[in-house]
């Protein structure tokens, strides 16, 4: 970020921004289009508006971020396209889900039709779609013409946990966008939107701009960007964020709600045990009744963790 604060050209025709197609072709091994953003909700909305007009809609489920988290973004972004709401354990989608929506819309002016499919690595709940389950979704996008659309908040710990490649993860297994998030993994202010399907940018950056979203100094972003990927720093911070998650899991037991499969723990608590780890100097979402959500940073040591590991085994 020092080193980036020099005269440049503004916006994104800067030295650094310029390096962001080849540096993310190089991760992916293929040709992308890579724009910088400065939040998750903006790269998410961003891509929805790229693969889905205004009069259709995105397919999602119905604990996706871009439903619950992001104050109606989407609609805005896309110009009032709906999210089309479905099921799924962990917050998941299963092919055959979709396939039974879609096949119950008629195709006639009286409905909404579908353009795209959301789908959110490490889900909601910290599960992980693998390659073939993000391929299944895929064939039924393209039976149906739809995009598909990856928010990648976690990207990076789940690509630590899968151990497979960034490619076999994306385009390899038909994804058209993702989101790739760095915020949550160490970055400072930057996020980055990546297109597989390179004809989808050159609409975005006029979006971009549009949504507020073309910083004048956006070399501040391109270089925590380009920091990240280097040397794999992306995906080091994300294993030391899972490992540390492991550290909870192994403590919470036959506490845990779901699989712990990225950096999020959700646990049985009840309200006086949330209480009481909360008086000894921890803290945590609570995550409905009887429930709570624990998310580990790339930044903790386990030295950091096993306090609070310990204090929720010894309840």
């Amino acid at each position: 970020m020092t080193a980036a604060n020099v005269p440049d050209t503004a916006y994104d025709g800067d030295a650094l921004s310029a390096q962001l197609n080849a540096a993310f072709s190089d991760l992916f091994e293929t040709d992308v289009e890579a724009l910088w953003v400065a939040t998750g909700t903006a790269a998410n909305c961003l891509a929805l508006a790229a693969l889905c007009p205004a009069h259709q809609g995105v397919i999602c489920h119905r604990e996706a971020h871009i439903e619950q988290d992001e104050a109606g973004a989407p609609g805005f972004f896309t110009g009032g396209a709906k999210l089309m709401l479905l099921d799924g354990e962990g917050a998941k989608l299963a092919p055959e889900t979709v396939e039974a929506h879609c096949a119950a819309i008629r195709e006639d002016v009286h409905q909404v039709q579908p353009a795209a499919v959301s789908i959110t690595n490490a889900s909601e709940y910290g599960l992980v779609y693998h390659p073939d389950e993000v391929a299944g979704l895929s064939e039924i996008c393209k039976a149906r013409s739809l995009g598909l659309h990856m928010d990648g908040a976690r990207f990076a710990n789940a690509v630590a946990t899968l151990g497979c490649s960034p490619a076999e993860l994306t385009w390899k297994a038909g994804v058209d966008a993702l989101s790739f998030g760095f915020v949550k993994n160490g970055g400072m202010s930057a996020e980055a939107l990546i297109f597989f399907d390179r004809k989808l940018a050159a609409d975005t950056r006029y979006r971009r701009k549009r949504a507020g979203h073309l910083q004048s100094k956006g070399r501040f972003l391109a270089a925590q960007i380009l920091a990240m990927l280097e040397n794999d720093l992306w995906l080091d911070n994300a294993r030391a964020a899972n490992g540390g998650a492991r550290i909870i899991a192994d403590a919470a037991g036959d506490r845990l709600l779901y699989p712990v499969e990225a950096n999020e723990i959700f646990i049985r608590l009840s309200a006086d045990e949330a209480a009481q780890l909360r008086a000894s100097g921890f803290d945590f979402y609570d995550w409905g009744e009887g429930q709570a959500r624990l998310v580990t940073s790339w930044n903790q040591s386990a030295d950091d963790i096993r306090p609070l590991a310990k204090a929720i085994a010894t309840l």
